[in-house]
């Protein structure tokens, strides 16, 4: 009987596991606290230029209404150059979700990975190393796994760039190489010196990539072959945040693990100009240092870092245009003159681009501190924090360790709706198609 048993019991488990082709990849469920109607409260204000040395988590103008004059654009997360995802056109009414679950990828949340988008589908990875392709229908086209039995072990992360016909791929174990985006058949594989841990940017027949030991290296899209390569000051500890690549007019510009942020040309690999961020103190302390993912536009660069600063640098000479005291490894997002980004204390900050005034700050966790009504919400000492978020067409969308959404309104920085999307920690949000994206250590949800 016993035997009997353990054969009906391995039947269900094979024919449940999310490998099997015939099965359901993405279980759907109910989000469990719906999002209100929102009202649209937009104010035009002409003095917007209120100075204030130091904001740090304090409010500041809270009731002064913002407003938007850009149109939404589409499809922003696909081969962006500037890392700006701007005002998107998504809306969502977040009432349904469904869910692909993997097995937990172990250090998941250390470096950040993203899911990768083509036309219409998504493309992301498994414990092992596997690679997925799931059309707009969550409907399965291939999966691929070109690791040998011993890097499986060491449970990669994959890091994806695509320009429409080829798929590279970079992990934290020194591998690079290259699919056919159509088929996921290997074109091409190769061995780095040193483990990848920053973007991917393709561009024309290039694509650049920082390694760990803070060299930014050019390679053949075709061949993988090495074109150039630029080293930057070295640390025996560094942090595991993701480094950034900016493209802007044939320049590319990339940080390292200590804070400077380098300036190189495209063509030739030849370095333009170097600004060191942290002073020598911070070489020691490089583990801890975690700076935001870096924006731009055609005049300046713009990130933080948890060591309570917000830089803007001028493109062309490297020269710091101002300083603002705020403390965020958040992603930010440049919407017409202004900066949006939000503090890991939980404070939502508008910021005037060009001079770097604050002019609004409003606290999105304060209600919170005081005891919510919020069943999942109701521990003062839950240590909430921001993880990421997204500027949609009128509310934000900030997602948190303890897997909740929050949708706030950009006109007032108010809290609309708190969503509780998993228990445990989610990415920053992504939009394709009309559908919200986030990552967990051992899922994807979409929410519809």
């Amino acid at each position: 009987m016993n035997n009997i048993f353990k054969i009906i019991l391995i039947g269900i488990l094979l024919n449940s596991c999310s490998f099997n082709k015939n099965s359901k990849f993405w279980s759907k469920e109910k989000i469990i606290k719906e999002a209100q109607p929102i009202q649209q409260k937009i104010l035009k204000e002409d003095n917007l230029s209120n100075k204030k040395d130091d904001l740090l988590n304090v409010e500041f103008n809270p009731n002064l209404k913002i407003s938007l004059y850009s149109n939404p654009i589409n499809n922003s997360f696909s081969n962006n150059f500037d890392n700006n995802n701007g005002r998107i056109n998504y809306d969502g009414i977040l009432k349904d979700k469904s869910k692909f679950k993997f097995s937990k990828i172990v250090n998941f949340y250390k470096y950040n990975p993203k899911i990768e988008y083509e036309k219409n589908n998504i493309i992301f990875f498994d414990n092992n190393g596997t690679i997925l392709k799931f059309n707009n229908n969550s409907k399965l086209i291939w999966e691929k796994n070109y690791y040998s039995k011993t890097e499986k072990k060491l449970k990669p992360i994959l890091f994806f760039a695509n320009n429409g016909k080829i798929l590279i791929v970079a992990d934290n174990i020194s591998n690079y190489y290259a699919l056919d985006i159509e088929t996921g058949k290997l074109l091409w594989k190769k061995n780095n010196i040193a483990p990848f841990n920053s973007q991917i940017k393709i561009y024309k027949n290039l694509f650049f990539i920082v390694d760990y030991n803070n060299t930014l290296k050019a390679f053949s899209v075709s061949n993988g072959n090495e074109e150039w390569r630029v080293n930057t000051e070295e640390v025996l500890v560094r942090s595991q945040k993701k480094l950034s690549i900016v493209i802007i007019d044939d320049m590319i510009y990339f940080n390292n693990s200590i804070g400077d942020i380098s300036a190189v040309d495209i063509k030739t690999g030849g370095l333009i100009w170097q600004r060191p961020t942290q002073s020598s103190i911070i070489y020691d302390q490089a583990f801890f240092l975690q700076t935001s993912t870096i924006i731009g536009d055609k005049n300046a660069l713009y990130f933080s870092n948890n060591k309570n600063e917000f830089f803007s640098i001028d493109v062309s000479t490297g020269i710091v245009n101002w300083k603002q005291k705020i403390n965020s490894n958040l992603r930010p997002t440049l919407i017409d003159n202004y900066i949006f980004t939000v503090s890991l204390e939980g404070f939502f900050i508008i910021i005037e681009k060009n001079t770097g005034n604050i002019i609004r700050s409003t606290n999105l966790f304060a209600e919170l501190n005081k005891g919510s009504k919020i069943p999942f919400l109701s521990n003062k000492k839950m240590n909430l924090k921001p993880t990421g978020f997204i500027v949609g067409k009128n509310n934000i969308y900030l997602s948190t360790n303890h897997g909740k959404l929050f949708v706030i309104d950009i006109a007032t920085g108010t809290t609309q709706s708190i969503l509780k999307i998993d228990n445990n920690k989610i990415s920053r949000p992504s939009v394709l198609n009309k559908n919200l994206y986030v990552i967990q250590d051992n899922s994807i949800t979409k929410l519809n």
